[in-house]
């Protein structure tokens, strides 16, 4: 993984570098839910997976059913139906996915419009991410990586003023109040 960059210091008259060998055979997906409810504290609820060799084994992301699990836990964490606003990621549209939810009468889909990041609240989520745990990092392996995500989700999942930060930076409707970016 190519670290982002940001502001970062030197002595004076001399450019930080940062150097990355090789390229690595693995790959860590995330999935999130950023959860509101009126009255209570906003939450987030996520699952990392590292893809140990996704270049022969195959997989290089969530599953289907791994979405489907994370929903099951979202519901057992929560006690309440959900209203799901998904983005039109492939596997969020994947047939087997869709009965799932379709069979269940506690959860409650709606989908984003196509290209429209600014109102997936989830986006705001990795953009602090990726601003917090991985700016200016060389990771020297996966677990390395993964701990520091874990960290950095664990600083956003606890502070539920960032997480109302990108739920309200969408602007779309939450509890019947309107928020505005």
């Amino acid at each position: 993984m190519t670290p982002p960059t940001a502001r970062t210091w030197s002595r004076r008259g001399t450019t930080p570098i940062i150097r990355i060998r090789g390229r690595s055979q693995r790959r860590i997906s995330i999935a999130a839910l950023a959860g509101h409810k009126a009255g209570e504290r906003s939450q987030l609820i996520y699952r990392p997976i590292i893809h140990w060799d996704h270049k022969t084994i195959g997989r290089r992301s969530f599953a289907w059913t791994d979405y489907r699990d994370l929903l099951v836990a979202a519901h057992q964490q929560l006690g309440e139906p959900i209203v799901l606003v998904w983005d039109n990621l492939n596997v969020h549209r994947d047939r087997r996915l869709r009965e799932f939810i379709n069979a269940q009468d506690w959860i409650t889909i709606h989908f984003l419009p196509r290209y429209a990041p600014q109102l997936n609240p989830v986006e705001g989520i990795w953009s602090l991410l990726c601003r917090r745990c991985q700016a200016n990092t060389v990771f020297t392996n996966p677990t390395h990586l993964m701990r520091a995500l874990r960290q950095g989700l664990r600083h956003i999942q606890y502070r539920t003023g960032l997480i109302d930060g990108c739920l309200s930076g969408t602007g779309l409707t939450m509890g019947g109040q309107e928020h505005s970016p």
